[in-house]
C-alpha cells in the first residue's frame, strides 16, 4: 500500500509518516511538503492507494489542490487531514470529492480507524459531524456567508443568520432504506465520488438510468445532494464497519 502525505509543516509531516507507518509495515509512506511537490510525486507515480492532504499549504489553496487531484486521479482516494474542525470545511471537502476528513486533533487510534474505513471503500467524517441535520447545516453555511457579505458592506446581519442545526431524533440504518441491489451498487460508487458517467460505465448502464437510480437513492436517504448522501451514510454506518453495497438490503 502506497500513501502520499501532503503537508508543508515538517514536524507534522514527520509525525504523520510515523503514525501511518505504525499501522502496517507494508505501508509505503511518501511525503510532499508543497502542492508543487505533490504534483511531481503523483506525476512520477500515480499508482497510489491513498493521499492525505492538509488544507493549509504555502503554495496553493488546499481545496483547489483537492479538486485538482480528484479530477486528475479519480481512482485515488483523498482524505483531508486538517487543523480545521469547521463543519463547513468538512462539507466543502466532501463536495470536492474527499473520501474523508480527519482533524489533526484526532487520536491515533481513531486515525487508524478512519484510514481503514476509507481503504475499505467507506467514507469517514468526524464523530462531531454525526447526528447533524445536514439540510439545516447548509442553511447555516449560507446564512454565515450572507452575514459576512453584509458585514463587509457595512450592513447588519440578515435574518436567520443565527440559526443552528439540530440533531436528528433517530438515525435510520442502511437496511431501513429498502434499496434495491442495483441502487445499493450505485450508492457504493456514489460514495467513492464517481460522477454519473463513470458509474454508468462501471455498471454498464446508460447515464439516464444512473440518474434515475441516484435520484431514488437521494429520496430514500431524504437528502437533496450527493454530499448530503455521503454524510448521511457516514452517520448511519460509523462504527459498523462502513457501507458494503453487496450486503443485502431490506428490499433485496
Amino acid at each position: 500500500m502506497k500513501v502520499l502525505l501532503i503537508d508543508d509543516h515538517p514536524l507534522v509531516l514527520t509525525a504523520l509518516q510515523a503514525v501511518i507507518g505504525n499501522i502496517d509495515r507494508d505501508i509505503q509512506v511518501a511525503g510532499a511538503a508543497s502542492a508543487a511537490a505533490a504534483r511531481q510525486a503523483m506525476a512520477a507515480d500515480a499508482d497510489r492507494d491513498l493521499v492525505l492532504l492538509d488544507l493549509a499549504l504555502g503554495d496553493a489553496d488546499g481545496f483547489a489542490l483537492l479538486a485538482e487531484l480528484r479530477n486528475a486521479y479519480p481512482a485515488v482516494p483523498v482524505v483531508v487531514v486538517s487543523a480545521s474542525e469547521r463543519a463547513s470545511d468538512v462539507i466543502r471537502a466532501i463536495d470536492l470529492g474527499a473520501m474523508g476528513f480527519v482533524p489533526k486533533s484526532t487520536p491515533h487510534a481513531e486515525l487508524h480507524e478512519a484510514l481503514r474505513m476509507v481503504m475499505s471503500g467507506s467514507m469517514y467524517v468526524p464523530p462531531s459531524m454525526l447526528g447533524l441535520d445536514f439540510a439545516s447545516l447548509r442553511r447555516d453555511m449560507q446564512a454565515e456567508a450572507e452575514a459576512e457579505a453584509a458585514a463587509a458592506a457595512g450592513l447588519g446581519a440578515p435574518l436567520g443568520a443565527a440559526a443552528r442545526a439540530e440533531p436528528h431524533q433517530k438515525v435510520p440504518s442502511i437496511q431501513d432504506l429498502g434499496l434495491t441491489p442495483r441502487q445499493a451498487e450505485v450508492l457504493g460508487l456514489l460514495l467513492q465520488g464517481l460522477p454519473n458517467k463513470l458509474i454508468a460505465r462501471q455498471l454498464n448502464l446508460s447515464v439516464e438510468t444512473v440518474k434515475d437510480h441516484v435520484a431514488a437513492v437521494l429520496r430514500a436517504l431524504n437528502v437533496s445532494s450527493r454530499t448530503q448522501a455521503v454524510l448521511a451514510v457516514s452517520q448511519m454506518t460509523q462504527g459498523q464497519g462502513g457501507f458494503n453495497p453487496r450486503r443485502p438490503s431490506a428490499a433485496a
